[in-house]
């Protein structure tokens, strides 16, 4: 009795596994495995091992009989290898399942089998998805001060700089949260787990780039600041005027301020941005208030290399004042709710949103990080990324 099982298996664990031992409960076992080629194309980026490894690591198991890279392409690659093998049963996960594949077994005489999708006897439930986001280490990045400078249609009124850190992705970072969330998977899809070692500008510029496709459909340019800020380590001040890419950067990696930093930054939770939400309706940007937003940013870089923690949040908080200031849609419905909470706090001296706002993350400047994080369990304390 023939059994057929298909599958990427680039990240192979402990849930793969298991699931061979269960479908080689129903006869011998074939396993088709996704070619590069077709990963690449329906899934959007690069596999962590090529399909020879992943071959050879899935022939390697003692529950599969062969396997074999699956000649087509897409949801359905596995197809010539089926037609080929002849298989009398197809094994698939729930969550794998589709009438898609179904209806195939049914036109080819095959039984089709579902199983559920459950650990090995005293180990812990594995996906590549969630395994993915445990093992990924492509950085994030908070923007401190200066936000958008980095649209021509914001520093044509005035130059500036936009400040930012990079951060070390220890804390799972959600989506539409303002922490540059979409340029972080854009990045993904060349290089799933980490960034190359190059020059952090030339890589910057590039995944710059390769996110702003001119053939981009939404008609949208991601602001610099986003690449800049994840892709160049430690702190980082980027100049602006009337154009998309900076004129200069400046970099700062001296670990007593990058130290400092860590004692005194932290992040609370509140909710996505909503869907449909847009931060740039009832936009009001005015040559005053662009300077104000510049002077902020001035402001926040000197602090910082001072390590002067008031001058610091008085900065802080004039950059986001100048924010909202210029788009007032920001503070969605519930925003200042947060906002209320937690500067009514003795050891909050600054507040912000990352990134464009609308809902996310409260970025906040305290006393000290640890102290905080101890009384708010909801905190959570950040790392700058040397």
């Amino acid at each position: 009795m023939k059994v057929f099982v298909s599958g990427c298996y680039d990240l192979l664990h402990s849930g793969h596994v298991e699931f061979f031992r269960q479908a080689s409960q129903y006869g011998d076992l074939y396993v088709g495995i996704g070619s590069d080629a077709t990963i690449l194309k329906y899934k959007n980026h690069k596999t962590l091992y090529n399909e020879n490894e992943r071959l050879f690591m899935v022939k390697s198991i003692r529950y599969v009989k062969d396997a074999y890279i699956n000649a087509g392409s897409g949801i359905m690659d596995f197809v010539p290898t089926v037609e080929a093998l002849r298989p009398d049963r197809f094994v698939v996960n729930a969550d794998g399942s589709s009438e898609e594949k179904r209806r195939f077994c049914e036109e080819h005489g095959i039984e089709y089998i579902v199983l559920e999708r459950t650990p090995a006897e005293g180990l812990k439930a594995r996906s590549s998805t969630d395994l993915k986001s445990e093992i990924c280490q492509i950085p994030t990045r908070l923007d401190l001060a200066g936000t958008w400078i980095d649209q021509p249609y914001v520093s044509c009124y005035a130059p500036g700089w936009a400040v930012t850190i990079s951060l070390v992705p220890d804390f799972e970072v959600r989506d539409r949260c303002g922490l540059s969330t979409s340029t972080r998977k854009q990045i993904q899809r060349i290089w799933p787990v980490k960034l190359p070692d190059m020059d952090p500008e030339m890589l910057a510029k590039l995944v710059f780039c390769f996110e702003n496709d001119p053939e981009r459909s939404d008609g949208i340019i991601s602001g610099a600041q986003d690449a800049i800020g994840i892709c160049v380590p430690g702190l980082c001040r980027h100049y602006y005027e009337a154009h998309y890419w900076p004129e200069k950067i400046e970099r700062c990696d001296d670990s007593k301020v990058l130290d400092w930093l860590d004692q005194h930054l932290c992040l609370i939770p509140m909710f996505p941005r909503r869907p449909g939400c847009s931060v740039v309706d009832g936009k009001d940007i005015t040559e005053p208030k662009v300077k104000a937003l510049a002077k902020a940013a001035d402001d926040c870089w000197n602090a910082i290399l001072q390590c002067d923690l008031d001058a610091f949040a008085a900065a802080y908080r004039a950059s986001f004042a100048a924010q909202i200031a210029m788009f007032p849609a920001m503070i969605q419905e519930g925003v200042q709710d947060f906002i209320d909470k937690y500067s009514a706090m003795d050891d909050v001296l600054a507040w912000k949103m990352p990134g464009a706002g609308g809902g996310g993350y409260l970025a906040l400047v305290v006393k000290d990080n640890a102290l905080f994080c101890q009384n708010n369990p909801e905190a959570i304390k950040l790392t700058v990324r040397r």
